[in-house]
C-alpha cells in the first residue's frame, strides 16, 4: 500500500468517525435536513468545507499540491446538482452517508449505494451523447471565483468565513 492509499485510508476512517459522532448518518437529520428542520448536516458540510478551504489553500501556496480546478460546465452542473438532489432526498443518504450508514449496520443504505454504481455505469454508457448535447453547454473552462473577480484567494476566505459564521449564528438563533 502506497503512502497515499493510506494516507486515503486514515482520512476516510476519521472523516466517517466525524461523520458518525456527527449523527448526520441518522436518517432522520438527513431527512429533516431536507425539510429545512434540522440543519445539523448543513453545518458539518460548511464546517468541513472552511477547514479544507484554508488548508488546501495553504498546501497550494506552500506548493506542496498543485490546484487543478474542474472546468465550469453550465450542463453538467445543473444536471448533476438535480440528479444529485433527487438521489438524496429519494433515499436519505448522500454518497458519504450511505457509505457511514453501511458502516453502521445499517443495510438499506445498500440500494442507494446500488444507486450511485448503476447511475455511475449508465453515465459512462451513455457519455458519448452526454458529451454532445448536455456537456456541450455553456462551458466557462477551468475557473474559480478569484480568478473571476481578479482577487487573492486570500481576500475570498475571510469573507467566506464571516458569511457562513454568521449563517451559524442564525441557524442557533432559530434553534435549527
Amino acid at each position: 500500500m502506497s503512502t497515499e492509499q493510506l494516507l486515503g485510508l486514515v482520512t476516510g476512517v476519521v472523516f466517517g468517525f466525524l461523520l458518525q459522532k456527527g449523527r448526520v448518518l441518522r436518517f432522520d437529520k438527513q431527512i429533516n435536513a431536507m425539510l429545512l428542520k434540522d440543519m445539523t448536516i448543513f453545518k458539518f458540510m460548511l464546517s468541513s468545507i472552511l477547514v479544507g478551504m484554508v488548508g488546501i489553500l495553504l498546501l497550494s501556496d506552500l506548493e506542496i499540491i498543485q490546484l487543478s480546478h474542474k472546468p465550469m460546465n453550465v450542463g453538467a452542473i445543473v444536471i448533476g446538482g438535480a440528479l444529485f438532489g433527487i438521489g438524496w432526498a429519494i433515499m436519505g443518504f448522500c454518497p458519504g452517508t450511505s457509505i457511514g450508514a453501511l458502516g453502521e449496520g445499517r443495510w438499506h443504505a445498500v440500494f442507494a449505494i446500488l444507486g450511485m454504481i448503476v447511475g455511475a455505469a449508465i453515465y459512462a454508457e451513455l457519455f458519448p451523447f452526454f458529451k454532445s448535447t448536455v456537456l456541450s453547454w455553456k462551458d466557462f473552462g477551468k475557473i474559480g471565483l478569484p480568478e473571476v473577480i481578479d482577487v487573492s484567494h486570500w481576500i475570498i476566505v475571510p469573507i467566506f468565513w464571516s458569511g457562513i459564521l454568521a449563517l451559524f449564528f442564525w441557524f442557533e438563533k432559530k434553534r435549527l
